[in-house]
């Protein structure tokens, strides 16, 4: 159960992270969710870029985890 959550919140955080980047690569003045981050454009992209790495390595080791206890194919 736990790797299944944890697979659910790794691809939100992937789903997060990656439209928030696209949207501020098509306007660099809509910030998003991360409007309060200090630092400008290339800090808030870059929080983009790690929040969605953060998100595809957590789904993806879930992933592994819940099939190497035969809870997936």
């Amino acid at each position: 159960m736990k790797f299944d959550v944890l697979q659910i919140i790794g691809a939100v955080l992937t789903v997060l992270g990656a439209q928030g980047a696209i949207r501020l690569l098509v306007d660099h003045d809509n910030t998003g969710l991360l409007g309060w981050f200090p630092g400008g454009f290339p800090a808030v992209l870059t929080a983009y870029i790690v929040v969605t790495v953060i998100g595809a390595l957590t789904a993806g080791w879930s992933h592994d985890q819940a099939k190497a206890l035969g809870r997936r194919k």
